[in-house]
């Protein structure tokens, strides 16, 4: 099981290695650019990069039950999860911040486990009111596999932008103990 763990704690550090590597250069590219509608799943590549940080807090939300993690309006008022939350951090300075302290919260998370939490069961509804009870390790594998589903469309759609992310291989990061 301690196996288990190091895999997740690797794939945490792989996650905010990679958003510090696309964030830096959405940077460099104009709010124009970054909400330009380039025909990906999302559209553009502000909306997948939305997608994905509204989808890390909904599974922040799922397995700690803290309700930080809840989408709010202007007014703090609670919304409901949705999948495609295109504008809800319009603002790409707030979802930089959001990203990186979800990064953060993420690799807390993923030191604090135990090996018997992540053998044992998380009970969940999906934004569709579904429930589920399932081991927490098929959940922490779905999500970060999921992470590096959508980087990867956000990578193709840097690269049309003209931004080469450069290398983005997990094993590289894990060489060089980023």
């Amino acid at each position: 099981m301690e196996s288990l763990k190091s895999h997740y704690l690797a794939m945490a550090r792989y996650n905010r290695w990679m958003n510090e590597k696309l964030y830096a250069l959405c940077g460099t590219l104009s709010d124009e650019e970054r909400k330009k509608d380039l025909g990906a799943f999302f559209g553009s590549l502000h909306r997948t990069l939305n997608h994905l940080l509204v989808t890390d807090r909904a599974w922040m939300k799922r397995i700690t039950r803290d309700a930080k993690y809840d989408l709010k309006d202007k007014d703090g008022k609670p919304l409901p999860f949705q999948y495609v939350s295109d504008d809800h951090f319009t603002d790409f300075e707030e979802l930089s911040r959001e990203r990186k302290q979800t990064d953060l919260d993420i690799l807390a998370l993923t030191q604090s486990l135990t090996p018997e939490q992540i053998e044992g069961p998380l009970t969940y509804k999906t934004a569709k009111g579904d429930s589920f009870t399932h081991p927490l390790w098929w959940a922490l594998s779905h999500w970060f596999n999921h992470q590096t589903h959508h980087r990867g469309q956000a990578t193709t759609l840097l690269l049309q932008l003209g931004k080469d992310p450069g290398v983005t291989d997990l094993v590289v990061m894990l060489r060089s103990g980023g």
